[in-house]
């Protein structure tokens, strides 16, 4: 989680303030058109604990944090707004040290106290509240915001985007859309947190639909933004929406928003399944080229797929083959050897369907028809025959090799050819 910041410049111009008297001027308007930020009349401390506190402010200024700590615990106050105004200072103080665990101690004595003129009690209760997130106390941090709102009479979207922050910890994902809703209505422009807030208690609850309309509000809000086109692109993949996923991945892609190997992955299968297999090709075979995809059989077995399917025969061949000798794969020479054999290509397609008996395929039967196929086409009848019995032992392929061992005979008495 993001660490929430504060400055520490307003504590000095409050505590300038405070030791000279009024801390903040209060409007002369009617009391019932006040805000309680408004109506807490604030005072100065009193006159020894002035004294403290004026030391302490000199230590500060001088950089001397840990001397101004030391002079306010010396403090001996008198009455329960001394001790309340000290304790805010402690806790800024403390604050700016790290020492976040001291800090919420005494911001939370101020809090309490709730005697504070309004400037300061607003401000303790905001620091108390982002020290509590930000220590991940996020069930109590959540009132305090609220308490904020109320005491100032404020609403803004960053105080909500905050206790969104706290209920997405607590996984209650019905308080993230209500708060998230209620950030955005307050946001003077689109405010991407407060989507993706959105985004992700829907993802949690499992409502992919409504997160879909998340993500077509931001997409166009927030375009350069490569990550939400392809998170788009996966939430139409999950509901189903096959024809928008890939229109937003082509777009992305377009776009120059992919730069994973998956992502080019999923474009080029979206692309094979919906009839351009060619364009598929081409993509992955430049990234493939270019190095992004890395080369090994998988992945060319999936380019050789490609080409297959549109029927791009030399190529979907020329990477079979070398996705077999990348892992010695029997079932790609197979395949290789078959897309030569149907090219017309007999010979090379008789040295690849070898290698795949070598190599080791599920079914050596159809390894051995093909190879009597092959042989067939360069008229060797001897060794079409020999591969056709062969293949007739498998019961995949037995069938088909014995349909063919009458018309090799035949083939063969007709050329003179002795089997």
């Amino acid at each position: 989680m993001t660490k929430i910041s504060f400055k520490t410049t307003s504590i000095a111009a409050a505590l300038l303030l405070s030791v000279g008297g009024s801390l903040a001027l209060v409007p002369t308007v009617n009391a019932a058109e006040k805000c309680p930020i408004e109506l807490r009349k604030s005072k100065a401390v009193g006159q020894s604990a002035a004294k403290k506190v004026g030391k302490s402010f000199e230590a500060y200024q001088e950089g001397n944090v840990d001397e101004a700590i030391a002079i306010l615990l010396e403090a001996n106050a008198k009455n329960e707004f001394d001790k309340a105004y000290i304790d805010r200072m402690l806790g800024n103080f403390y604050a700016e040290k790290s020492q976040m665990g001291t800090a919420i101690k005494y911001l939370k004595k101020a809090v309490e106290a709730d005697i504070l003129g309004g400037v300061d009690h607003a401000a303790t209760l905001r620091l108390y509240a982002d020290l509590l997130i930000q220590e991940k106390k996020f069930k109590e941090s959540i009132p305090q915001y609220y308490k904020w709102m109320e005491f100032t009479c404020k609403q803004e979207a960053q105080v909500y985007r905050r206790i969104g922050i706290a209920y997405s910890e607590q996984k209650n994902w019905n308080k993230v859309l209500e708060v998230a809703d209620k950030g955005l209505s307050l946001s003077d422009k689109p405010d991407k947190g407060l989507y993706q807030m959105k985004l992700t208690a829907y993802f949690n609850q499992k409502k992919y639909n409504e997160a879909v309309g998340v993500l077509e509000t931001m997409v166009p809000l927030f375009q350069d933004d490569k990550r939400l086109w392809v998170q788009l692109a996966q939430f139409y993949l999950m509901t189903e929406k096959y024809t928008k996923s890939l229109a937003t991945y082509d777009l992305a892609y377009m776009n120059g928003f992919l730069e994973t190997s998956a992502n080019i992955t999923r474009l080029t299968q979206l692309l094979a399944q919906n009839g351009s297999a060619y364009r598929a090709a081409k993509i992955y075979e430049k990234h493939m080229k270019s190095g992004l995809i890395v080369e090994d059989e998988k992945t060319l077995a999936i380019l050789a797929g490609f080409y297959h399917n549109s029927k791009e025969l030399k190529e979907a061949a020329l990477y079979y083959g070398k996705a077999a000798e990348a892992g010695d794969n029997g079932k790609y020479y197979l395949r290789q050897g078959r897309i030569l054999s149907l090219d017309g290509k007999y010979k090379p397609a008789i040295a690849a369907l070898k290698k795949a008996l070598v190599a080791g395929i599920d079914n050596p039967g159809e390894a051995q028809f093909e190879l009597a196929l092959s042989y067939l086409g360069l008229k060797q009848y001897k060794s079409a025959y020999s591969r056709a019995k062969l293949a007739a032992n498998d019961k995949k392929t037995a069938r088909s090799a014995n349909s063919y061992l009458s018309y090799i005979k035949e083939k063969a008495r007709v050329h003179n050819v002795t089997l």
